[in-house]
């Protein structure tokens, strides 16, 4: 179901709306953001100068150290009173970054999920779990909140207490699954050790994933455990939460909801725009928000943008899923390395399930790569001659991959810990 007429406009049509809401945004915090209107006056130049949507090049980046630099409420565009919720992030890397949103924020945030949850196929007449943990985390919130406005049943049941998540979704009748795809992948394990087959004795037909980046084989796992069509939405707190952008049935690629967000991709050392197709660091710029606006906003995510109609019948550009991080990049040995990477070789052994971890160290002040991934537990290796030659493939294909050796520990299945929000699988202890 398409939910906005908005989702099928004309290129033409919406480059029109996205200059319009570009023009008024860029003015209304040049008026009401000091701290952009120096960066602004900084790069000389004033509202008045943008006059396409190619003068948004002219326009100072924003990035997450503004939002820390401004804590808490530094760069929002309304008086106080006029906000009506606040989210923010852990800070677990510095001071968190807060986010406000007035009551339009929010009535507009809810039109967004609606759209990006009915494109997955979500209806009025689905049971949806939440198995995001509520809190100052916009996860669950915005994907509640947008779940109610299409009229879909909504438990929020937040995450953890896994067993009893199962026994509700039994109960209740859950048809749709709100969570990570990692914890969707220990879900669907506790499930099988209680003795219990996801795909036949749960009627959940449809994963709403989000909060990390996932891989074509984790999608594949998730949806033979669980019987479902798992799909993948987008978004960052800072922006909004989720309902930047999302998949439709198609699996073709994220449509992102344009009328609100207009995308660029750059490359991350000049910050160049970059010519359609090109992969690079997607950046956006926010087109209605009230509370917290953003001009070209660095997200350090690494994709590139699909422009072509969707078969689904949508013409919103298309994001590809999140190949890394242009911040989370490891330097080992002198070579770049992305998490995703190491993922992709590690999908090619049918032998291996898909959880990971990925440590470098120092050992005698050198750099040292080690990967730990479990067997898939549907397998079984008959001889250790077989469990060598495993590792020796894995090893020469990271070595055709990255360029680099790896220490290799197979484990058994259940292994490595798992995670009920974002899974962690970087190790960096140098």
């Amino acid at each position: 179901m398409i939910w906005s007429s908005l989702e099928t406009l004309t290129r033409k049509e919406m480059e029109s709306l996205q200059l319009e809401k570009l023009k008024h945004t860029v003015n209304r915090m040049y008026q009401n953001v000091e701290y952009f209107r120096n960066k602004m006056d900084h790069l000389h130049c004033k509202p008045e100068d943008i006059q396409s949507l190619e003068d948004i090049q002219r326009l100072p980046f924003s990035t997450k150290e503004d939002l820390r630099v401004n804590y808490p409420y530094g760069l929002f565009a309304v008086s106080r009173k006029e906000v009506v919720r606040i989210h923010a992030s852990s800070g677990t890397t510095g001071k968190p970054t807060v986010v406000g949103y007035t009551k339009n924020d929010l009535k507009w945030w809810s039109q967004l999920i609606a759209r990006l949850v009915s494109m997955a196929g979500a209806t009025a007449e689905d049971t949806v779990q939440i198995a995001f943990k509520y809190g100052l985390f916009t996860g669950a919130f915005g994907l509640h909140y947008g779940l109610e406005e299409l009229g879909a049943a909504v438990v929020p049941m937040s995450s953890g207490n896994t067993e009893k998540q199962l026994l509700l979704m039994k109960d209740f009748g859950t048809t749709a699954l709100v969570s990570t795809p990692s914890y969707a992948l220990h879900m669907g394990e506790v499930a099988q050790s209680m003795g219990m087959d996801p795909s036949k004795d749960l009627q959940v037909r449809l994963g709403l994933f989000g909060g990390e980046g996932s891989s074509e084989a984790m999608r594949e796992k998730i949806q033979e455990i669980w019987g479902m069509l798992a799909t993948e939405n987008y978004g960052l707190s800072e922006l909004i939460g989720p309902g930047v952008s999302g998949e439709c049935s198609h699996l073709t690629g994220m449509h992102i909801n344009e009328d609100f967000f207009y995308p660029e991709i750059i490359d991350p050392k000049t910050g160049e725009v970059l010519p359609p197709g090109e992969q690079g660091e997607l950046v956006i710029t926010t087109l209605q928000k009230e509370a917290l606006p953003l001009i070209r906003y660095r997200t350090r995510d690494i994709t590139r943008l699909t422009y072509e109609p969707c078969s689904c019948g949508r013409t919103t550009t298309r994001m590809e899923k999140i190949s890394g991080r242009s911040d989370d990049m490891l330097v080992v040995k002198g070579v770049n390395l992305f998490p995703t990477q190491v993922e992709e070789v590690l999908r090619k052994f049918p032998a291996l399930g898909p959880h990971y971890e990925i440590t470098v160290e120092k050992v005698h002040h050198l750099d040292s790569l080690e990967i730990r991934v479990e067997l898939n537990e549907n397998l079984t290796l008959d001889s250790y001659q077989e469990f060598e030659k495993l590792e020796k493939g894995i090893r020469y294909e990271l070595r055709i991959m990255l360029g680099l050796d790896a220490k290799i520990s197979i484990v058994n299945p259940r292994t490595l810990q798992r995670f009920e929000g974002k899974a962690k699988r970087v190790f960096d202890l140098r």
